[in-house]
C-alpha cells in the first residue's frame, strides 16, 4: 500500500513537471515558424501518467490531470516575475484544450475498465 502511494505521488510530481515544461516550451519557434513543443510533450506524457496512476489507484487515475492543469494555471497566469506565462494566442490555446482533452481520453479508458482490471 505504502508503495503504490509513493508511486501515485511520483506521478502527480510528473504531472507538475510536464506543466512547467510544457508551459516553458510552448511559445517555441524554429526561425519564423511556431513550434509548440509543450503541446506535444502533454499530449504524449498526460495520458501515460494517467493510465499508470489508473494501474495503482483508479479513485486517483485524475490525479497528473489536476496537478497539470494546477501547474498550467498557476505559472500561465502569475508566473515568475508576475509575468504571464500563458498568453493569449492559439499555442496557448492549444496546450490547455490539448492537454486536458489527452487526459480525459486516458481518464475515461480508466473508468471504462472493470474493477479487476480484465478487459
Amino acid at each position: 500500500m505504502a508503495e503504490g502511494l509513493v508511486v501515485l505521488a511520483l506521478l502527480v510530481v510528473d504531472g507538475v513537471l510536464t506543466g512547467a515544461v510544457a508551459l516553458a516550451f510552448t511559445p517555441l519557434y524554429l526561425g519564423a515558424v511556431p513550434a509548440p513543443l509543450g503541446v506535444l510533450l502533454s499530449v504524449l506524457v498526460l495520458p501515460w501518467l494517467v493510465l499508470r496512476a489508473g494501474e495503482v489507484d483508479r479513485r486517483f487515475a485524475g490525479a497528473p490531470i489536476f496537478a497539470w492543469f494546477v501547474t498550467i494555471t498557476v505559472l500561465g497566469l502569475f508566473g515568475p516575475g508576475d509575468d504571464a506565462l500563458l498568453t493569449t494566442t492559439w499555442q496557448s490555446l492549444l496546450l490547455v484544450v490539448g492537454g486536458v482533452l489527452a487526459g480525459l481520453w486516458a481518464l475515461r479508458r480508466v473508468r471504462d475498465q472493470p474493477p479487476d482490471g480484465t478487459r
